[in-house]
């Protein structure tokens, strides 16, 4: 069966670099990431002369969600010639929306491809360090008002997406020491190869 893979968590968890070596060891995967669609959204930013900002109500009005319609609908396009798509994206929100999960994986049906979600698991303080070390535009808001930001971030297990019959539906990716990505690494690649 064909799989859609959601690499999700709060931002600076490590999505990226874990999602592309999951893409890596894996066989017949898309790889899609979400920033790739930044300069399009910088550019949104430049011809609304609005001040490039990621945490201000324009962009959650009028660039958030599109942003992540268009990822879903280049992996929904994706799935027609191979058969597994793995995104990276947070989807913070979407994740712990029901009826957005439910909407997707019905979608997903009609292309005969299941849901996967891969939560990475990580410590906010150890988040703080990769964001000081990537020193990206994007988080210049975040380490500004660091203990604002961090009350608005959930960084719960989104458990209501863990039926407990099914094996691949939430797996959860260690990621704030660098044994606990060695182990999970194996044990997700595993489940995603074998089932095991």
């Amino acid at each position: 069966m064909k799989r859609m893979i959601l690499v999700t968590s709060p931002p600076a968890c490590g999505k990226t670099y874990i999602s592309k070596q999951l893409a890596q060891n894996l066989k017949h995967v898309v790889y899609l990431d979400k920033d790739t669609l930044i300069p399009l959204s910088k550019q949104i930013f430049r011809v609304a002369k609005k001040p490039y900002d990621r945490s201000s109500d324009f962009f959650e009005e009028q660039i958030r969600d599109y942003e992540y319609e268009v990822i879903l609908n280049l992996g929904f396009e994706a799935l027609l010639y191979d058969d597994t798509v793995l995104i990276n994206a947070p989807f913070t929100r979407e994740i712990r929306d029901e009826a957005y999960i439910k909407k997707l994986t019905d979608k997903l049906a009609k292309y005969k491809a299941r849901l996967t979600v891969i939560w990475v698991v990580t410590s906010p303080a150890v988040c703080r360090e990769r964001m000081l070390r990537r020193n990206s535009d994007r988080d210049v808001y975040k380490i500004k008002h660091w203990d604002e930001y961090i009350k608005t971030v959930d960084f719960s297990i989104p458990s209501h997406l863990d039926n407990p019959d099914v094996k691949d539906d939430l797996l959860l990716f260690y990621n704030s020491s660098e044994a606990e990505y060695v182990k999970s690494m194996h044990d997700v690649l595993a489940v995603l190869e074998h089932g095991e």
